[in-house]
């Protein structure tokens, strides 16, 4: 039999079960193959017969039930102890089934239950041996309680050590469900992240500037309908390229300038003359160094950086003209952004704030951008004297 308050199909529970069942049973046969040797024709034999076979069925019916889950841990084994009880006092022989009785008292019940009992039970072994022995044996006074201290003793001491394994396995659970929730939040966030950094560098700078050059088209509707004709057709242009965008963003591509290929010398260049070209900053592009391949995210970093940065000046800077500077220093990537504009003190104005609100979310995306890739964001402001934005990646990856 074994303990119904905890069923459970784990195999070595049904071993051990298995095994106590076939030790009791051989025990029970041993037992009465003894009495009926030592006493063929005492009027109790019956009795004994009948006893052992009850006590057998009741063994293999609780140990099934048990097993199951299909009843309380204390009936069937009370039944059990009852029947062995009334053999042992019939005869004394049968006082060794207790050993694996011992044994399922200490698995079925709590300890506080099963001292008692496994004590009870040791105590009606030594009254059997001492009427086998037809007196008091040293041996048979001293051996049952030792066997039974033994056993219960290192029985215990299992149980101890098996429910401290289990609540470390528990805890080990319940860590590893809580690390996973853990990295599902930061994976969202994560995720928001990037959504925020794809749609400030992407759908929100290319709205800012149909937004200006609708305003300007406005403005010049009457006095100059040509000029606001080409304005709304360079809105038109940038929205087309923002339609493209968004699907490209929607399906998780690379940014359409680096499509097909392109390199992101070519696609800093055509960013340059589209500037120049959209919104009338001259804008140039200058390499320094040889090229090396740069991984996907990288380039995509570079050009984002560089949108985001035009962007700023186009907005903010009040410049008259920008450059843009990709280097090749050995060891790592610089891009530089410079314009003439207005100017700021670093320390103390975003410029991507729009007049200093603390609001802007491009150089955080910009940071947040290279910080991934194991790069820098560093900026050189004065006010009145221009601004100078430089982002550096190293070529190996950190």
């Amino acid at each position: 039999m074994q303990d119904l308050s905890r069923p459970t199909a784990d195999p070595d529970a049904g071993r051990l079960a298995a095994v106590l069942d076939s030790a009791f049973l051989l025990l029970l046969a041993a037992s009465l193959a003894r009495y009926l040797t030592h006493h063929p024709g005492n009027p109790a034999v019956p009795w004994v017969l009948g006893l052992s076979g009850a006590l057998a069925a009741a063994q293999l019916t609780g140990s099934r039930l048990l097993r199951t889950g299909a009843g309380r841990a204390l009936g069937p084994l009370a039944v059990v102890v009852g029947l062995w009880v009334v053999l042992v006092l019939l005869a004394p022989s049968f006082a060794w089934c207790a050993v694996p009785l011992v044994y399922t008292a200490l698995r079925a019940l709590p300890a506080r239950a099963a001292i008692p009992l496994v004590a009870a039970l040791t105590a009606l072994v030594v009254v059997a041996q001492a009427r086998l022995a037809h007196g008091l044996d040293p041996i048979a006074l001293l051996v049952p309680p030792a066997v039974a201290a033994l056993a219960g003793a290192v029985f215990l001491y299992m149980e101890r050590q098996s429910a401290r394994q289990q609540a470390l396995i528990d805890d080990l659970v319940r860590t590893r469900r809580e690390l996973a929730a853990t990295e599902r939040r930061e994976g969202t966030l994560a995720e928001r992240e990037r959504l925020a950094m794809e749609i400030h560098d992407t759908l929100a700078q290319g709205l800012s500037s149909q937004r200006m050059l609708l305003q300007a088209a406005d403005r010049t509707w009457d006095a100059d309908p040509s000029t606001a004709r080409a304005h709304v057709r360079t809105a038109g242009a940038v929205a087309a390229r923002n339609l493209a965008e968004a699907r490209r963003f929607v399906h998780d591509l690379a940014p359409a300038e680096l499509a097909d290929g392109r390199t992101l010398e070519h696609a800093l260049r055509a960013l340059a003359d589209r500037e120049s070209a959209e919104s009338g900053l001259p804008v140039r592009f200058h390499l320094d160094g040889t090229p090396v391949p740069l991984p996907a995210a990288a380039q995509a970093a570079l050009l984002r950086i560089a949108q985001g940065a035009l962007a700023n000046v186009r907005e903010h800077a009040d410049a008259s003209a920008a450059a843009i500077t990709l280097s090749y220093l050995g060891d790592q990537a610089v891009l530089d952004i410079a314009d003439d504009g207005l100017g700021f003190t670093p320390a103390g104005r975003d410029p991507d704030a729009g007049g200093g609100t603390g609001r802007g979310h491009g150089l955080p995306a910009m940071r947040a951008r290279l910080r991934q890739l194991g790069g820098t964001l560093t900026i050189e402001s004065t006010p009145g004297e221009g601004t100078v934005l430089s982002a550096a990646i190293p070529l190996e990856a950190p």
